[in-house]
């Protein structure tokens, strides 16, 4: 079976769910209006990692719908991304960086994600010309890099990611490109049963540096599929990097904290942020861990650590950029550095 039969195959409306979790003719009502204004998808593979007979497991939480996200707390954009936009689907918020959305796709849709506005439900913020955003990166001879992300960068088709892939590596003032996708954690199958995008990775590495930036959170994420498809970025000489989500009833523990850095580090891939979970619009109300219990959390994570996992930074997004959490400075007061 292909990566692409595959995908067919997951999870995306209310019977199925329904028939996964037995809901109840009143909990199918309910979740059909959660899925109807914020879109359902999980990969299989995924859904294998849920335990479906308990209702706090924490893989779960990540991926099947929570009737918490009618909570209208916080907002849809919590890191100022409409400022930033300086044309459809790119945003130049950072001196030597630049976004470009190329997707609202993904293999699945996590119910903590800060871009519930579009990711999986409009199209309007994305990237519809190559051509017009790779002029933009010409003419801007201070940016150093280019992250593609979305939705997820790996779930555009493969002549898609080629097209950037064959612009960008041709622009002299950039140093390396990043690609955003949580496709190892959720849909690995993408990776390596796909020759097609494994060998054009490998011919654009050759010509520009490529880095992977994903979001494992929890160490039951890091399976034998996982692991191999971590593995055959890093044969073609990808690095691959990770930021994780510290979120309310999936990583709130120190000691599952320091296992899912210790368990990265362990198959290669450096974990370099912890984020504070955005107070996004139908997130905030159940996943959002207060700042000081989240320094604990971290600081006792990092106990378990060797030096890569220490380095590890904790940290929140910013309209302006992004705020590190040092430490308490005493009950009433945080130490915070501005980057």
């Amino acid at each position: 079976m292909t990566w692409q039969e595959e995908l067919k195959k997951s999870i995306t409306n209310i019977d199925q769910l329904a028939e996964i979790l037995h809901l109840s003719n009143e909990q199918k009502e309910q979740y059909k209006a959660v899925i109807e204004r914020f879109p359902m998808m999980i990969t299989p593979y995924y859904l294998s990692l849920v335990d479906t007979n308990n209702p706090h497991d924490p893989i779960g939480k990540m991926c099947i719908p929570s009737l918490d996200e009618f909570n209208q707390e916080g907002s849809f954009d919590t890191s100022g991304e409409a400022t930033n936009t300086k044309m459809e689907g790119l945003q130049h918020k950072y001196q030597q960086t630049i976004l470009l959305l190329s997707t609202n796709q993904c293999a699945m849709y996590c119910r903590h994600c800060f871009r519930k506005r579009m990711v999986g439900y409009s199209e309007k913020e994305l990237n519809k010309r190559v051509d017009e955003a790779v002029d933009y990166v010409k003419t801007h001879h201070e940016v150093t890099n280019v992250l593609i992300s979305g939705g997820d960068a790996f779930m555009n088709p493969n002549h898609i990611i080629q097209r950037y892939l064959e612009e960008l590596t041709a622009i002299a003032h950039l140093d390396f490109i990043r690609f955003g996708t949580r496709v190892p954690v959720t849909f690995p199958q993408r990776i390596y049963d796909d020759e097609e995008l494994l060998d054009l990775l490998t011919k654009y590495t050759s010509k520009k540096m490529i880095y992977v930036v994903t979001q494992f959170n929890h160490p039951r994420e890091i399976t034998p599929q996982a692991v191999r498809a971590i593995s055959e970025l890093q044969k073609r000489g990808i690095q691959v990097r990770n930021q994780t989500v510290l979120m309310r009833g999936v990583n709130d523990q120190g000691k599952v904290l320091g296992e899912l850095l210790s368990g990265l580090t362990r198959i290669g891939v450096i974990p370099y942020y912890i984020f504070q979970c955005r107070p996004v619009t139908g997130v905030k109300g159940h996943f959002q861990v207060p700042i000081c219990e989240g320094i604990r959390i971290v600081d006792e994570a990092k106990a378990y650590q060797n030096g890569f996992g220490k380095a590890v930074r904790y940290v929140m997004s910013h309209p302006l950029g992004k705020i590190e959490i040092i430490g308490e400075l005493n009950p009433q007061e945080v130490i915070f550095k501005f980057h």
